[in-house]
């Protein structure tokens, strides 16, 4: 599954080469047979049309279906989509994650503006030229559900006349001991604020500093790899400062400190170590004293696999955890999230304490940069999963419009996530939102205050011997 995001990413930019090579010479044509001072304002045409409707990263056909399975016992049934309400044809079963299987088309407008559902006072968006079976989130909405008054409408798309409705019932995690597994500082905020901000007993664990593309710490005057260590410490403090803004006391929080893009090689050779790529450092224990209690890696401070494993083990025994939230190893291409999650599995065959369920999250995909789609408050709807994934259960608990704010300011303190955008991100930005009506939130400009900050959590369900 790692190998994948590399290969479509390399064939959509081959893709998109041939493309304006094909554009560049017949706007050569034009200027030689035609008129050559039409060029200026073809040129700048065409890079308008780019930004607009050519820029999004999808890596997959907008007409291939999603292949969703859930476990064999999940309540379904048919509803009915007449008079623009869900019509159920049966009691509604007991559960809080409501999942709505719809075949949807494109209208003709859903080729040049976002295709849009609009579920009661939610909205969620899709492909453009959406074309194939879809999931919609209608999780929150039990109630009207229920009295088969949940309003429903397309816009720039066509729903079918039935769908499937998946009903999954989960126990409030929250309310057990869970482990959130960070692969960097901020990835516990941008998966689980709202899950960790009202858990009973949490701990958050950031496996590294986060220490690379610190390109713009150079403006203070430092060399690159001085660069990556101011990036380094900065972002290992907000792995223990942040979580307290959502009443998790830094006693509660660890820092490893091993060095960003090298989990993988950690595991794939135990015994050496690896240093950071960007800052040089090869000793992790500068990012641990803050720490709440001791980690067998402080004796040595090497970044090595070996000491991974026997950090995570120590911690499994040290907090027993019941539910342990990390990446989902199908779904997030990141290497380091794969590793992260490899990494507690491996931990907790050594370990005298296992979880029992892995609550897992994606906050990267393989095939679709902009998931989840549409704006900031809006639910979030099933990623696209083109090739089939094992057949979890999904919980996904509902924020309320205050915990979204503060999720949204636990981000802004994130200091990967300030700063401004480059100016061609700015311009592409403002075109979209003139020409295609997107819009983007005002609590930062980085795209994961709008693809994070929103009604729904996710989390895939799996046991954690499965």
């Amino acid at each position: 599954m790692l190998s994948r995001k590399p290969q479509l990413l390399s064939r959509y930019r081959r893709q998109k080469r041939y493309l304006l090579l094909l554009a560049g010479l017949l706007l050569v044509v034009l200027g030689v047979f035609v008129a050559w001072w039409l060029l200026p304002g073809l040129l700048l045409l065409g890079w308008i049309v780019h930004e607009a409707w050519l820029a999004d990263h999808l890596f997959y056909s907008p007409h291939d279906d999603y292949q969703y399975r859930f476990p064999p016992d999940t309540p379904r049934q048919q509803v009915s989509l007449r008079d623009g309400r869900v019509q159920l044809s049966e009691p509604l079963a007991a559960g809080e994650t409501l999942i709505l299987e719809v075949e949807l088309r494109s209208s003709g407008l859903g080729r040049w503006f976002d295709p849009q559902v609009l579920l009661g006072d939610d909205r969620q968006d899709f492909e453009r030229s959406v074309m194939g079976r879809r999931y919609l989130n209608v999780s929150g909405q039990a109630a009207v559900l229920a009295r088969s008054e949940l309003l429903i409408q397309g816009r720039h798309c066509r729903l079918p006349a039935t769908a499937t409705l998946y009903t999954l019932d989960n126990p409030d995690y929250a309310q057990r001991r869970v482990m959130v597994l960070a692969p960097h500082p901020d990835d516990a905020e941008l998966a689980a604020f709202g899950l960790y901000s009202r858990a009973s007993e949490v701990l958050i664990v950031t496996l590294t500093q986060g220490e690379v593309e610190a390109e713009a710490y150079q403006r203070y005057d430092l060399d690159a790899a001085q660069a990556a260590r101011l990036k380094g410490r900065l972002r290992s403090w907000d792995s223990i400062a942040v979580p307290l803004w959502g009443n998790v006391s830094q006693q509660r929080c660890v820092q490893l400190g091993y060095y960003c893009l090298q989990l993988s090689a950690m595991l794939d050779d135990p015994a050496e170590t690896f240093a950071s790529r960007a800052s040089g450092e090869s000793d992790i224990r500068s990012a641990r004293r803050h720490n709440p209690l001791p980690l067998p890696a402080d004796t040595d401070g090497q970044p090595s696999g070996k000491n991974l494993l026997g950090d995570l083990v120590a911690l499994l025994e040290h907090f027993r955890p019941e539910i342990v939230v990390t990446p989902h190893p199908q779904l997030d291409p990141h290497p380091d999230h794969y590793a992260t999650t490899l990494a507690i599995d491996l931990a907790a065959k050594l370990a005298n304490w296992q979880p029992e369920i892995a609550l897992l999250y994606a906050n990267h995909l393989h095939d679709n940069d902009r998931w989840p789609m549409g704006p900031a408050g809006c639910g979030i709807a099933l990623p696209p999963a083109l090739v089939q994934l094992p057949a979890d259960a999904l919980w996904s608990p509902t924020l309320s419009e205050a915990v979204q704010l503060d999720k949204a300011m636990a981000l802004a303190m994130q200091h990967d996530l300030q700063g401004r955008l480059s100016l061609k991100k700015r311009l592409r930005r403002r075109i979209q939102q003139v020409l295609t009506g997107r819009s983007w939130p005002p609590t930062g400009e980085n795209e994961f205050f709008r693809k994070a900050v929103r009604r729904h959590e996710l989390f895939w369900v799996r046991r954690f011997d499965a």
